[in-house]
């Protein structure tokens, strides 16, 4: 799996976790060894500057999701996953870090950026969230993808809930 995480944000990231759950998250969901995924990290001012433009929306968002190849899943356990371009995730770190502070199971700004990595992997693979049963199926694949990564690492305590909208 070829993943790249570029920090153009100037905020000091994880960018060890953000590779390590994007590649989990990517081998959970059974995408080929051999696609490719970027992930971008920005400051609040580029995030606001994507988000008007592909969402005609203001302000700075958590995070965006920009597919290539529109690779999906496989349907079946011995179906072979096709290769190729994933696409891009854009992260906010200011954005993530009020989040963070903002959620029910308080968590840090990298905890958020962890869970927004997964957010976005899912985006590229297709899911979505705009009805209710998209969003249970998107958010309770995004928390077992996360409660999952965060055993593998032996991390204790609750998961960062889902703060997506």
């Amino acid at each position: 799996m070829s993943i790249d995480v570029n920090n153009e944000s100037g905020t000091e990231v994880d960018e060890q976790a953000i590779l390590d759950i994007a590649r989990y998250a990517l081998a959970r969901m059974r995408i080929h060894p051999l696609s490719e995924l970027s992930v971008i990290v920005v400051d609040a001012g580029a995030m606001e500057q994507l988000h008007i433009q592909w969402m005609d929306l203001p302000g700075p968002t958590d995070v965006m999701s920009f597919p290539m190849d529109e690779l999906r899943p496989p349907s079946k356990d011995d179906d072979e996953p096709p290769q190729g371009l994933l696409g891009d995730i854009v992260l906010c770190p200011e954005v993530a870090a009020r989040q963070g502070a903002e959620a029910p199971t308080k968590h840090t700004m990298d905890e958020e950026l962890q869970l927004l990595t997964v957010h976005g992997v899912l985006h590229l693979l297709g899911y979505d969230h705009e009805e209710p049963d998209e969003k249970a199926e998107m958010f309770g694949l995004q928390a077992a993808i996360v409660d999952g990564w965060r055993a593998e690492r032996g991390l204790t305590g609750p998961s960062p809930a889902p703060t997506v909208s």
